[in-house]
């Protein structure tokens, strides 16, 4: 839960912004080989003079390219290194496919078959209308928004896919045990078509039962009375190091027996999941270093055992290796997705360090304890020593799973609360991946904010804001504070509102400090003005902008929005007598307006300081009574009013990328250069990495 701050690409202001041949799929096969099929006329390799950031459009959405600088400078064991282990996080693709909804890979193939081979009127509306749906479902990585985990609508009718398939002279649908393409669609249609069939891939509304009410893979024929009592019978006490269990594994009751089916070499998701292994084995071979070896051989020992103690010893192994240039995050990573907060999310990213831009953020780590000294909370909450904190700004090469096509731009990790107590953490900073969302971004700006100073004052310090925020948060923010001994894990107190309340946290902590001179002292930061831009920005964004990516008559159910709307909805009411925060209209505009800066950097103090105190005593009842009372509702009007502004404005809600392509060039079966080169073309990434990555066997 500690992993990402994401980008609100629409609302934030802390950013300057003929018919196909036939041809065959890899399927299931097991051997792995290097993935070859894209061609020259398919991919470009641009400079950055010319380079086309924005690829394509669609609905919410819009897809971005990335670049690696200095990539073709790079030694050859570095380009190998980074070649294998983009390999490994590609090759595990499918496994959140499957994870995000049982009939996700059966519909994703069925699609695909009908964008290679269907034989009728590719501009006719019905195609068109499929077409949308399915840049959608590869977006989120299936049926269900990545965002809001509503189902995505259906534009065209079950007659109309069944004429679509019909006309798609296809060998290769996904059809099992004898089934007919009548039968397969029967399988499928309910998902797609029935609005109340499977509705929600993530439910965390109060008052329901969480798991039986989400759609999400991760658990079979259970409830979530069930789910809590089957960990709560494992966990012991006095155990300070306890394993995170669920972690890498789907829950399931047969004949009325619970048990866990694990996610390793021989177990479930076997064929994706040796592939990955095959890969990672490959980049043992050219590691940098003794600590970087070990670190991968612990973690390939951790997908063939699935023992999770095993994967405890990989992110220790992990968190010291700070030395080597080249860095991989790869396995079963975040919980946002299970409700519950018990299971991870496949995912994969692939890095560089920037030495240059590694500077500012290794220096915030630097202070790490001064800054939790120095926190808004009482000292019993407070860590007494801070370990292990390391930060650095990286350059993404490949990015797979839950960090891709939508990514996030920090990431601080592991998130087991004791191996982060005991030997620290790491927190990184995604520099081109910001770098590129800001090439592509819009101009809500001049919109939203209230007069010419507010407009200048973010457009003068808007980057750096936005850049030492997310700093701040990953570094300082998810690493700091403590829970009272005894207490137990946030997902087993504040249970479907700890990932909120852990993103409040490390935001809060962020905004608190932005006001600081410290930052100033230290040179991360010019002046305390930059914090003035980040006040601004982060309460027009929590109040009004990020409404946006809601349906009319929707509540907020994404953690990071819970987690925006709550700071700044607390805010503005507690500071209300002084008008801190003041609600203004002008020409039937709302805007909000921040008075007074000292002020509200208080009330963030006294909100971070609460959070803290929920999360070290786990204080479920006051947890519910935050999340529910400021981060769910929405106003209506307001809503309306800010959809019919960005209406007008005509901006993607979302963003999210398209990965470079890494080619080796073989001779005499050795790799002897590793060519990069950026696709052009969402559909056709989304329909080479269906080639040349589709490992698990159909499922319907």
């Amino acid at each position: 839960m500690y992993h990402r701050i994401t980008l609100i690409v629409v609302i934030t202001t802390l950013f300057a912004c003929s018919e196909p041949a036939k041809e065959e799929k890899n399927g299931n096969e097991n051997t792995p080989s290097v993935a070859n099929s894209h061609t020259e006329a398919q991919h470009d390799q641009d400079t950055a003079k010319d380079f086309e950031w924005q690829v394509d459009r669609f609905a919410e959405f819009k897809i971005i390219r990335y670049q690696v600088p200095g990539f073709e400078e790079l030694p050859l064991q570095q380009k190998q290194l980074l070649f294998y282990l983009s390999q490994a996080a590609l090759s595990g693709r499918d496994i959140i496919w499957d994870q995000n909804y049982r009939l996700n890979l059966t519909i994703r193939r069925t699609f695909e078959e009908i964008v290679k081979f269907y034989e009728g009127d590719r501009e006719s509306d019905v195609f068109q209308k499929f077409m949308l749906y399915t840049k959608q479902m590869w977006f989120a990585n299936g049926i269900h928004h990545h965002y809001s985990n509503n189902k995505f609508v259906a534009t065209f009718t079950a007659e109309e896919l069944k004429t679509l398939v019909n006309k798609s002279p296809s060998e290769n649908f996904p059809l099992e045990n004898g089934q007919t393409l009548d039968d397969l669609l029967a399988s499928i249609n309910s998902a797609i078509f029935d609005p109340t069939f499977d509705a929600k891939k993530v439910n965390k509304a109060k008052g329901v039962d969480k798991i039986a009410e989400s759609a999400v893979n991760f658990y079979q024929n259970l409830t979530e009375k069930e789910v809590t009592d089957f960990y709560a019978a494992k966990k012991n006490g006095k155990d300070l190091t306890p394993p995170s269990y669920g972690l890498n594994s789907q829950l399931v009751k047969v004949d009325g027996k619970i048990h866990e089916r694990i996610w390793k070499v021989g177990g479930m998701y076997t064929e994706a999941i040796e592939q990955v292994v095959y890969w990672l084995e490959k980049a043992i071979t050219v590691s940098e270093n003794n600590e970087q070896k070990s670190s991968l051989e612990k973690l390939v020992k951790y997908y063939q055992t699935g023992d999770l103690a095993d994967f405890d010893d990989y992110s220790i192994a992990w968190v010291k290796d700070v030395n080597s240039d080249i860095d991989v995050i790869n396995g079963f990573i975040e919980v946002y997705s299970d409700p519950l907060a018990y299971r991870g999310s496949f995912e994969s990213v692939v890095s560089i360090r920037n030495p240059e831009a590694t500077i500012k953020i290794a220096t915030i780590a630097k202070k790490a304890q001064w800054f939790e000294d120095n926190m808004p909370m009482d000292a019993a909450f407070k860590k007494k020593e801070v370990k292990g904190i390391t930060g650095k700004s990286i350059v993404v090469v490949m990015e797979s799973g839950d960090a891709s096509p939508s990514t996030p731009i920090g990431i601080n990790l592991p998130n087991a609360n004791w191996i982060r107590s005991q030997h620290g953490s790491k927190s990184v900073s995604l520099g081109n991946i910001v770098h590129a969302y800001a090439q592509a971004k819009g101009k809500s700006l001049e919109e939203f904010a209230w007069d010419s100073a507010e407009i200048d004052r973010s457009k003068l310090y808007s980057s750096i804001a936005g850049e030492l925020h997310t700093d701040m948060h990953e570094v300082i923010g998810h690493a700091s504070g403590k829970i009272n001994d005894g207490v137990g894990t946030p997902k087993e107190t504040l249970k479907q509102y700890s990932s909120t309340l852990e993103e409040a946290r490390a935001d809060l902590v962020g905004l608190y400090y932005m006001m600081d001179p410290m930052l100033v002292e230290i040179g991360v930061s010019p002046t305390v003005d930059i914090g003035k831009a980040s006040y601004d920005s982060y309460i027009r964004g929590g109040m009004m902008q990020q409404l946006q990516r809601l349906k009319p008559g929707e509540d907020i159910e994404e953690d990071h929005m819970r987690n925006r709307q709550l700071i700044a909805a607390w805010a503005f009411e507690k500071g209300a007598s002084d008008k801190v925060i003041e609600r203004r209209a002008r020409d039937d505009r709302t805007y909000f307006v921040v008075n007074d800066y000292e002020k509200l950097r208080g009330l963030f103090g006294k909100l971070l300081g609460e959070i803290q105190r929920i999360k070290s005593e786990g204080d479920y009842s006051a947890a519910e009574h935050l999340v529910e009372t400021y981060g769910v509702k929405v106003d209506q009007e307001l809503h309306r009013e800010v959809l019919a502004r960005y209406k007008k404005l005509d901006l993607a809600a979302y963003g999210g990328f398209v990965n470079p392509i890494l080619t080796p060039t073989i001779k005499d079966g050795e790799i002897v250069d590793v060519k990069i080169s950026y696709a052009k073309s969402f559909k056709e990434q989304m329909m080479m990495y269906a080639k040349d990555y589709s490992f698990l066997p159909n499922k319907n």
